[in-house]
């Protein structure tokens, strides 16, 4: 019977859901992994109290129809091209079937969420709920245990293996935090201080042939400013605007904060006619932008700087994305529990206007994130460029390895596989790695 009724018809099966109590079918696993990733090891059984936000996202039945719109509005040669979709016509192309809605709702009722309890994305494809940990290992068949990292210091709750009603299935894609031990991390900046002026190898004049083909002061061979990247993406000539609708986003992430002192102290060395001039700061799922020095953030600086440095007049933002959640404090920690992605993605996807080109300079080892969760992730970078923004993400530090150093390895740096079998290979960078 119970093999059968995964293979009825939608309709039918939601009656059914509808009439049926949940517990009376049989759990099924639906994520797991042979274990912690390599780093990591099982510290102690998490609070039964500790509050955890768990995401859950539900299937986008028309996802390759949006995918078939960004193929073809993103193609040069084809007659859509540029013919972007709507806020409102992208979230018609994610939304879930409504029965779906009605079944997971059902789901959530009888663990006593009522609908004021939940939060839904704009498009109705994630739905969030805050619980605590013992009712998270009663809805999900699961237990959930404070994990540390021994290169860090981290603490982190998750399970390595989750199951939910054999009929809710085919109405959930994924629950996090659950399985997902990603380190979202900012990419090394390849800035450098000393306290002495080394002699110019390159003396005042002289130029390079740069990548362009153009010519490009040879001092760039040495020192990075705005007017070099300018030069060597042979963009000297190209004037920005305030007035042509254009706009530029920049994501940031782990509590690093900007500073603006430190921003006006670079305008009035790199680009004087920016000085005095401002940007948009949001916060997204209790983000923070900290005024202090000892908050600000080598990476929210360096790609700030750089990037409104590069870009002004054009209007830019600077998106500051938290989450979190409170932490007991017999954990012993203060580090985030949850990826920041997806709270990026809800509150961009929700907005009517998003800047054009938005940049992002954090991310993991791709092996270290659930596929289920990488594909939705990347469903939601694909919704920008259907609505016509260009995300662009850092490739990360490590070249093919992890970007992680260990003094004790030849090359500084892994490159095998995390699965318990440690095979050799090349790691790509999430979510650099978005198709």
């Amino acid at each position: 019977m119970l093999t059968r009724l995964v293979l009825l018809s939608l309709p039918f099966a939601v009656a059914l859901a509808s009439a049926i109590p949940f517990r009376g079918y049989q759990h099924k696993v639906k994520e797991s992994i042979h274990g912690p990733p390599s780093g990591w090891y099982r510290h102690a059984p998490a609070p039964k109290h500790h509050m955890l936000e768990l995401k859950i996202a539900l299937p986008q039945p028309k996802f390759p129809e949006l995918e078939q719109h960004l193929l073809e509005v993103s193609d040069p040669s084809h007659a859509r091209y540029g013919a972007h979709l709507s806020k409102q016509e992208t979230e018609a192309l994610l939304a879930p079937h409504p029965e779906t809605l009605d079944v997971v709702g059902k789901w959530l009722a009888l663990h006593g969420l009522a609908e004021e309890d939940i939060t839904r994305s704009s498009a109705n494809d994630w739905v969030t709920i805050r619980v605590p940990v013992g009712l998270a290992e009663e809805m999900l068949t699961t237990e959930y245990h404070v994990y540390r990292h021994v290169h860090t210091g981290e603490s982190i709750i998750r399970t390595t293996s989750y199951s939910l009603p054999e009929i809710l299935h085919d109405y959930i894609d994924l629950i996090q935090p659950t399985t997902m031990f990603a380190r979202f991390k900012a990419f090394k900046s390849t800035l450098h201080w000393t306290n002495h002026t080394p002699a110019d190898p390159n003396p005042s004049g002289s130029t390079i042939t740069g990548p362009a083909g153009n010519q490009v002061d040879a001092s760039c061979n040495n020192t990075i400013t705005v007017s070099c990247l300018r030069q060597l993406y042979n963009a000297v000539d190209y004037n920005t605007s305030a007035t042509n609708g254009n706009a530029f986003g920049i994501t940031g992430y782990l509590n690093e904060s900007t500073n603006n002192v430190d921003l006006q102290q670079f305008y009035r060395l790199q680009n004087p006619s920016a000085y005095g001039s401002n940007y948009t700061s949001v916060s997204i799922h209790g983000g923070k932008n900290n005024q202090s020095y000892e908050a600000a953030g080598l990476e929210a600086n360096l790609d700030t700087q750089f990037g409104f440095g590069l870009t002004w007049p054009t209007p830019g933002t600077f998106y500051t994305t938290g989450g979190e959640p409170i932490f007991n404090p017999d954990l012993l920690t203060g580090t985030d529990t949850n990826e920041p992605y997806s709270y990026w993605l809800e509150y961009i996807l929700a907005q009517d206007k998003i800047p054009q080109s938005i940049s992002t300079s954090y991310g993991d080892d791709e092996q270290t994130v659930p596929r289920s969760y990488a594909i939705r992730v990347c469903n939601g970078m694909a919704a920008l460029g259907a609505r016509g923004v260009s995300v662009i993400f850092s490739s990360g530090d490590g070249g093919v390895g992890d970007g992680v150093v260990y003094p004790d390895k030849p090359l500084g740096h892994q490159c095998y596989s995390n699965d318990g079998l440690k095979t050799p290979m090349f790691l790509p960078v999430f979510p650099a790695s978005c198709p």
